[in-house]
Parts: C-alpha cells; structure tokens; sequence
C-alpha cells in the first residue's frame, strides 16, 4: 500500500504525484441561528465554506508529496451558533480524521474531536491566511491548528512518533495564537486545543503517540491475515494506556484516543473469547469511564 510506505520512511519516488497532504470537506450547518441572523446571509456561509475548504486543500503543509489517493481525510462539520452583520462568528465544530485500513475498504477514525470554541471572525472577500511564525487571526490559526493534528495522528500512524515535525508546528501555533486569540483553553483542560497539543510534547505521555502506532500499523492494519492476534494485541495496547493513566489520569490524549476508538474497540472485542472480554471491559471502563455502560455489552 503505497500509503504506508510514504508515510512510514518518508521516501518519495521520482514519479510520485505532486499534490497537497489533505482532502478537506467542510460543511455550515446555519439551523441553530436565529432567522434574522440567516436571512440574506447564505452567500455570505457559501462563500465562507469555500474559502476554508481551498485554504485546508490549496496550502502545502509539509514538504511530502502526496498522490490523489494518499490525501488524509479531514471532515470539518461546523454548527454556527451566533453571527454578527460585522462579521463575529461562533460554532461548535466536530472534526474527523479517517484513515484506510491496509488490506480492506474500511475506514478508522483517527480523530474525533468537538470544539466548542471555535469562534472567529469572517468578511466576505478576505482571504485566509496564515504564516507558521506569527498570529495573523484565529480562523487562519484554527485551521491551521486541525491540519497539523491531522498530520500529526496520520504520521504517526504510519510510523513511531512520524508526526514530531507537525507537533512542534503545533506548539509554535498554540503558544502564538492563545496570547493574542480566544478559545484556546488551558493545559488543564483536557479538551481544549492547548490541553491536546502539550500532551502531544509531554514526555510522561509520548507512549500514547506510540499506542497510535501500535494499533494501526501493527495490529489493525494485519487484522485482516489474524483477527485473534489483533484482538490480543487490542488488550496489550489497553495496558500500554493504563500504564500512561497511571501517571496522568484523564489525560488529553486519553480522551482523544476513546473519543475516536471506543465504537470500533467494542466492534473488535465483541468476537473475543468471554475471559478477553471480561479483561477489556475492566481496563475500559476504568480508562473511560464516561462510557461504561457502552462497553458492558462486551460481558453479554
């Protein structure tokens, strides 16, 4: 799969196809705002729509070339709930990551985030853009922000800790943008933007980055030639995190990897033997409490 190989020792043929790293689809969902707010405002949400998806599809994010059919999937779905006639806009964005499964058609999902906070502010005709050293406003920085996520948790998918060029770009981003923008949260918030970028530097927590490599390139990519090894594997991966647990509980990168992996583990699990289900239902719902009685169908 040529996916894998690219991303996994970042060696580029001579004839590979030079093309941006993402396949950005992004939709506005208006159906929260009030109709005084929508009304003579659809060009304006078209126009906005557009101009995001050619920034996150047009831009060079690294130096990697990456043919058609390699593009990371990013899924940007925003439910705008307050919008200005000067042009101050708040949502709640829900943002997808999807990798292929080697050998198969399926689709994981690397990422499963929802920002309650992103707010910025748009005028028809401004153009996006961004700059890796300075803070110009925050939808350039918001966008920016998620492309290196994505880059990083694909990277790193493919290939121990492939991403560590994209996390310092996030850390540079995140210490710009949380001095002069707003939403930025703190490293005390597990699901804010700088709470998931500092777990991604935090020596303490890099096994996680590792556990992202793990499950995909060494056990679900092979799922398909032994599905037993890869639900053996899907346990030791549970202790791997348990280990990480233990030194910072509830930690951002813990919430983000059972916010994206909880329906697929249960999916996995389900054919395990009842002694291996039982073992994965007690690791998950110490790990991820918030969805316990989710995974109690593992014990049926």
């Amino acid at each position: 799969m040529k996916s894998i190989r690219f991303l996994l020792i970042f060696i580029l043929s001579s004839w590979a196809v030079q093309a941006q790293e993402l396949s950005t689809f992004i939709t506005i969902s208006t159906e929260q705002l009030q109709l005084d707010q929508q009304r003579g405002s659809s060009q304006v949400y078209a126009e906005l729509q557009r101009t995001m998806q050619e920034f996150m599809n047009g831009r060079r994010w690294s130096s990697d070339n990456f043919a058609p059919e390699e593009k990371i999937k990013l899924n940007i779905n925003l439910l705008l709930t307050k919008s200005s006639a000067q042009g101050d806009i708040e949502a709640t964005a829900r943002v997808q990551v999807l990798r292929p499964v080697f050998n198969t058609s399926y689709e994981t999902v690397l990422l499963n985030l929802v920002d309650k906070n992103f707010n910025f502010k748009y005028q028809v005709g401004n153009p996006i853009t961004y700059n890796d050293n300075s803070y110009s406003d925050n939808l350039s920085s918001l966008m920016a922000f998620y492309a290196y996520i994505a880059l990083t948790y694909s990277y790193d998918s493919f290939g121990p800790k492939a991403g560590e060029p994209f996390v310092q770009k996030l850390t540079n981003l995140t210490n710009l943008a949380q001095n002069s923008g707003s939403g930025w949260g703190t490293m005390a918030d597990v699901r804010s933007r700088i709470g998931i970028s500092e777990n991604l530097i935090n020596q303490n927590l890099q096994a996680m980055r590792e556990v992202y490599y793990d499950y995909h390139r060494v056990y679900l990519d092979k799922m398909a030639e032994n599905p037993d090894a890869a639900r053996k594997g899907l346990l030791e991966i549970l202790k791997q995190i348990r280990q990480v647990n233990t030194l910072r509980p509830g930690a951002a990168s813990i919430r983000v990897f059972f916010d994206a992996k909880s329906e697929e583990i249960i999916s996995i699990l389900n054919e395990a033997s009842p002694s291996e289900r039982q073992q994965a239902f007690t690791y998950l719902s110490m790990l991820d409490p918030i969805r316990t009685e989710a995974y109690r169908i593992l014990l049926k």
